[in-house]
């Protein structure tokens, strides 16, 4: 489930990354699980997942790390700079 790809970074677009895939691998949970468990939609879950989100709302992340049993930090990682910054 999780890639060991970096994530796609966009030119002038945020560098924080989702880490919800691997979480999700390491519970053994999956998508619609995580859904069930949270009342999120599968859409938006998968959006934040694909790191195709542009902000969470505090209850949505709350939602998330209570299902998942984990600090937001889990969640999260900081693509590094370009060269170009």
């Amino acid at each position: 489930m999780a890639s060991s790809e970096p994530a796609e970074i966009v030119p002038g677009a945020h560098r924080v990354i989702i880490l919800i895939d691997e979480v999700l691998e390491e519970k053994g949970v999956t998508l619609t699980e995580l859904a069930q468990r949270t009342g999120i939609t599968i859409a938006n879950l998968s959006a934040l997942k694909n790191n195709r989100g542009k902000a969470i709302r505090f209850t949505t992340l709350t939602a998330i790390c209570d299902a998942l049993e984990v600090e937001p930090a889990r969640l999260f990682a900081l693509a590094p700079r370009s060269r170009d910054s």
